[in-house]
């Protein structure tokens, strides 16, 4: 008896003892810890500020501000930094979109640095597959990247390529320490880098594992190469030695991409697009992003009182699901590469047609699925926000698309090249179809707010983003009503908990959104997920809470100053001037 009742309590023990691992990894890792248990504080700056998600950028930002640049400068000196310790997010082999308010100009100007198509690339040449592939060679499309943080400096910033290339040349050579959030998404992949021998050899120590909590971590390659392109400009990888190099590999690999590809791109200057609410105008850039979205859910969601419901009561959550789906079913069908859309943005943010979308809506009852707009159908990321005492603001955002993008890493060069592929459609007459030199569809989106003054006049208010694949057009719209309609602070709104709709009426909630609420929407017809039991691409994501419902950064101007935060769920590197 004795024997078996020590061993019914040692396996009692070890019954327990996984129970206290699995709970203290879920909390560890965000899953289960309400984000507004451990509040944080925004942080307020006398002459600027900078807001990205890891300590080590945002001090290159801002050791940029206090020897003189402006907010440009610190932007893109910020952006590669986090090249260097995120490079799984980001880096010079993916792309970029930045949104700026020009001071001296007085009004919002865009930039698109996405690339393109290789000009191999054809449905043909991808083979009988439903999707383009999501790793690999077929995947990479031409990076766009650091031809728009080039043209960003040349016409808006004080300091060269090469200066704000500096810091993260001597991080890269000299080495930093791994954080435990990086450490963590870092080793999600390795399985992924094993794939590469490029991607092996730069990302892996000893080829063999990611890098620990608190492990240094150099890359000599990437510093070797950023130094290449601080002495010969943007033109030693577009057109020079290094695209050669790459498109050559990418070749060998089965991929697309050319010399020709490289040497005749340039990033492009767009005009942002916008919609009002109440004395508010938000922000984004036209197609061939996603941000169009968020401008489409928040005119649907215009005319209910939103702001009588309890936040995130089940009425309010609610309207904005199925504001999402709606929205999404236009993304999905019309956006991609402008040239080759059907219609213009205009049109989708028409009141006429925002009036047939949102007539759609049952206030009582989840639509089982959302469709484009009949009348219209006849034919892992980074990101930050710097402001300076000037008063310029800039919303940027840089991605590889998947965690270290197609997984490939040319030898020698440190960097991986972005999977933007997958943006790309296999199916005919859409405008992001497989085709050479073809715009992808892009879920990076930078997102801008401004307020009307006394006179009308609109005033830069909130330079913000949130990253996490599609979750950022959501969150946008989360993250601006928890402040418009809430009364929240830039840091409670970005903590403040959120939903993430993934397809149909599949839709998860971070924990904190009280149990009784979910039993309602589920009564309503939404099928609420649990982020690690629903599809495969949620599992996945479902081991960082930040990659599952987003997490990002915001700067917001004061009469007097700045206030800025940066999300609980990851890394926080928010520094004042």
């Amino acid at each position: 008896m004795l024997k078996g009742f020590l061993k019914w309590s040692v396996a009692l023990i070890a019954v327990l003892g996984v129970a206290v691992f699995v709970v203290g990894m879920s909390l560890r890792l965000g899953l289960d810890a309400p984000v507004e248990n451990y509040r944080a504080h925004p942080v307020f700056a006398a002459n600027g500020t900078v807001a990205s998600s890891q300590p080590l950028a945002s001090q290159a930002g801002l050791k940029i501000l206090q020897n003189g640049g402006n907010a440009v400068d610190a932007a893109v000196a910020t952006a590669a930094v986090l090249s260097v310790v995120e490079p799984y997010m980001t880096g010079i082999g993916g792309d970029m979109f930045a949104i700026v308010w020009s001071e001296e100009q007085q009004k919002l100007v865009g930039i698109n640095g996405s690339g393109h198509a290789g000009a191999l690339m054809t449905k043909e040449a991808i083979g009988d597959r439903s999707r383009v592939p999501d790793e690999g060679a077929k995947s990479i499309t031409l990076p766009g990247a650091l031809s728009g943080w080039a043209k960003l400096l040349e016409t808006h910033g004080t300091i060269s390529l090469a200066e704000a290339l500096q810091p993260a040349i001597e991080l890269a050579r000299n080495g930093f320490p791994i954080s435990e959030i990086t450490a963590t998404e870092w080793g999600l992949f390795t399985n992924k880098l094993f794939n590469d021998s490029g991607a092996r050899d730069t990302f892996l120590i000893d080829g063999q594992r990611a890098p620990k909590a608190g492990e240094w971590f150099s890359n000599e390659d990437y510093a070797n190469t950023l130094q290449t392109i601080a002495e010969g400009g943007v033109a030693a990888f577009y057109g020079g030695a290094l695209g050669q190099m790459i498109a050559q590999r990418v070749q060998e690999l089965g991929g697309f991409l050319t010399e020709a590809d490289f040497a005749n791109y340039q990033a492009q200057w767009v005009e942002p697009i916008s919609v009002s609410y109440k004395d508010y105008q938000l922000w984004e850039l036209p197609p061939n992003g996603q941000g169009i979205a968020a401008l489409e859910m928040l005119k649907i969601l215009e005319p209910y009182d939103l702001a009588a419901m309890e936040h995130n009561s089940a009425e309010y959550l609610h309207l904005l699901i199925e504001a999402k789906k709606l929205a999404y079913a236009d993304l999905e069908y019309f956006v991609g590469d402008p040239d080759f859309m059907q219609t213009t943005p205009d049109v989708l943010l028409s009141p006429e047609i925002i009036a047939k979308r949102r007539a759609l809506i049952d206030t009582n009852k989840a639509m089982p699925r959302a469709d484009p707009e009949k009348s219209l159908t006849t034919s892992e990321t980074t990101y930050l926000s710097v402001a300076d005492k000037q008063g310029n603001m800039v919303s940027f955002i840089n991605s590889l698309a998947g965690s270290f993008g197609s997984g490939v890493v040319v030898p020698g060069t440190g960097f991986a090249l972005q999977n933007r592929g997958v943006g790309l459609s296999m199916l005919d007459n859409r405008a992001n179809s497989v085709a050479p030199g073809r715009k992808p569809f892009h879920t990076i989106i930078p997102g801008f707010v401004t307020k009307s003054d006394e006179q009308g006049k609109q005033e830069p208010w909130l330079s913000y983003g949130i990253v996490g694949g599609a979750q950022q057009p959501q969150a946008h719209v989360q993250v601006f009503l928890n402040m418009v309609l809430f009364g929240m602070d830039v840091q409670e709104a970005l903590d403040a908990p959120r939903f993430r709709h993934w397809e149909d009426n599949n839709v998860s909630f971070e924990t904190s959104v009280p149990e009784s609420v979910v039993e309602q929407l589920r009564d309503m017809g939404h099928a609420p997920q649990n982020p690690l039991m629903a599809t495969a691409q949620q599992v996945f994501l479902g081991n960082n809470r930040g990659l599952v419902f987003g997490s990002g950064q915001a700067v917001m101007k004061l009469e007097n100053g700045y206030v800025a935060a940066s999300d609980s769920r990851r890394d926080r590197g928010v520094i004042a001037h």
